[in-house]
């Protein structure tokens, strides 16, 4: 809970300062997360790809709001070696699969109920957009959602799979 109440407030923080992708490149810490199909899902073994990773809740409207267009981007992209993989941080999974009942989408779901994986991502706002590169780098973190930011994940999953 203490989380939750953390993330609230980052997310408040967040909204008030011009959305941007931060550009780095440093090794993604690797993990295994299980799916929502029950399948465990490991990172490193998706090297080769263009992997974006989302962490989200389904308490969170911007998530809500940029969900169905990620799910564009995926199957748009998947063809072309983009991988995307929705990290639910919640401590119940119940409340995630309830929302995409509603919503459903074709990319991986994944639960993060420790928040071990948010850790390792320093994830402190809702949603948060990791962009990993084809040699398995951290290359953009993006924090937050307004409308409008899916132009500037589409430009920068461009360069990423034109690498």
């Amino acid at each position: 809970m203490k989380l939750m109440f953390k993330i609230f407030f980052a997310v408040v923080i967040a909204a008030s300062l011009p959305l941007a992708a931060s550009e780095m490149k440093k090794p993604a810490p690797d993990f295994t997360l299980k799916s929502m199909t029950g399948e465990n899902v490991k990172l490193s073994e998706l090297r080769g790809n263009v992997v974006m990773i989302n962490f989200w809740a389904s308490w969170c409207g911007p998530c809500r709001q940029e969900m169905p267009l990620l799910d564009e981007f995926y199957k748009k992209y998947k063809k072309l070696g983009f991988v995307l993989l929705g990290v639910n941080v919640e401590e119940d999974s119940s409340k995630a699969a309830g929302y995409l009942k509603e919503v459903p989408v074709s990319f991986p779901i994944l639960y993060d109920n420790t928040n071990s994986v948010s850790k390792l991502y320093d994830v402190d706002a809702m949603p948060s957009t990791v962009l990993v590169d084809r040699e398995g780098n951290v290359r953009f973190l993006h924090r937050g959602y307004k409308p409008g930011d899916e132009k500037e994940y589409k430009r920068l999953m461009k360069a990423l799979m034109r690498e």
